[in-house]
């Protein structure tokens, strides 16, 4: 199936475009793809749920941070209020929240796998051809505008290196590999966790590219109570990899928490990870907005990998150390055979999704 790595391994949460700073792509695309994604779940009967975010602050720090968020969305057109205390008590009242409440109104949330079929069928409808399991081992760059043709050559042995070396070349030339080659006149790398090797594979060494990769956990939650009905995020930590051990749900309303951030080395590495020190720290992460969980009722659930770039920050509004989504039109190559390569879609990548297509397509067809 499509999106069975990070698009299917994550919180299916609709982002609002809170934290990406003003001039980010990632803000840019996070608000035209919400708005195309609903439209589209609407459209096409796609299961989810426009149910809204609380974030919470439980001292004057977390605070500050939060009115960085209320400054930002405001100055974004970015729906966003104050709850009080009474209307927090009176809605969740189940939910720590010391200091105060932002509410984002415009988050919610998608049934990933629907989404991902859907587009699948629409894709194959339009008479696109679909390779899964096909790992990429080679890439020949077009030599002159008068052969503007890529080569790919691929099989259905293990995916590409990590690092994108091309080591693995060399097996194009062993016919138990089972290697075929696709020409195109165009390449768009959107390999998710291999774009980096991709990449490597099609750039010269001194444009390669080296992969991060943040693990996240997710926990499941099988008790009755505590159970909100929306999600709740704890206040932003600039310089942290993720957004902190949230509440999410699902579109049956069951509760998950998580992800946490573990730096792997392997993108392959997707079982979730039991460490004591670490389910602890979750545990009570937790409990500083849900003093009620039952730590009994919490297990490990999954994990996904976010396709990182560094160990950089995912919060750019007023952070440092911020990575962008990197979305360009790479050089050196005859304009009749153009190379687009996304690098480091991490979130809010799903819900960007369709607006990252668009600009795919203007970077190709309109500028």
């Amino acid at each position: 199936m499509v999106g069975s790595e990070t698009s299917s391994r994550n919180s299916e949460v609709i982002h609002a475009g809170l934290y990406y700073g003003p001039d980010s792509l990632k803000t840019k695309l996070c608000l035209l793809g919400k708005q195309m994604m609903y439209d589209l779940c609407q459209k096409q009967g796609i299961s989810h749920m426009n149910c809204g975010k609380w974030i919470v602050a439980q001292d004057e720090t977390q605070m500050a941070e939060l009115q960085k968020v209320y400054d930002f969305a405001k100055s974004m057109d970015i729906p966003i209020r104050w709850v009080s205390k009474q209307e927090a008590k009176d809605r969740e009242p189940d939910v720590r929240a010391e200091a105060g409440v932002l509410e984002s109104s415009s988050t919610g949330i998608v049934d990933s796998h629907s989404y991902m079929q859907f587009l699948q069928g629409d894709f194959e409808n339009l008479g696109g051809d679909l390779a899964l399991a096909s790992s990429v081992s080679r890439i020949e760059a077009p030599t002159s505008s008068s052969n503007p043709e890529w080569t790919i050559w691929a099989g259905s042995d293990a995916p590409p290196s990590s690092g994108g070396a091309s080591s693995s070349a060399s097996n194009i030339d062993n016919p138990d590999q089972n290697q075929i080659a696709v020409t195109a006149s165009t390449l768009i790398n959107s390999a998710g966790l291999y774009a980096c090797a991709i990449s490597n594979m099609a750039l010269p060494p001194s444009r390669h590219i080296t992969p991060y990769y943040a693990k996240g956990s997710y926990y499941s939650y099988s008790a009755s109570f505590p159970k909100p009905k929306t999600l709740v995020y704890p206040a932003p930590v600039p310089g942290h990899g993720g957004l902190g051990t949230h509440l999410t749900l699902d579109m049956s309303g069951r509760i998950r928490f998580g992800p946490d951030v573990e730096w792997v080395d392997s993108p392959t590495d997707l079982a979730p990870t039991y460490v004591a020190e670490r389910f602890e720290a979750a545990l009570k992460d937790i409990e500083t907005y849900l003093p009620g969980l039952q730590r009994d009722a919490v297990n490990l659930d999954y994990a996904g990998i976010r396709p990182k770039l560094g160990k950089l920050s995912a919060v750019g509004s007023g952070g440092k150390g911020f990575q962008d989504f990197v979305i360009r039109k790479e050089e050196g190559f005859p304009d009749e055979a153009p190379f687009v390569n996304l690098l480091g879609i991490e979130s809010p990548g799903l819900t960007s999704s369709l607006a990252i297509a668009e600009e795919v397509y203007e970077i190709l067809y309109r500028r």
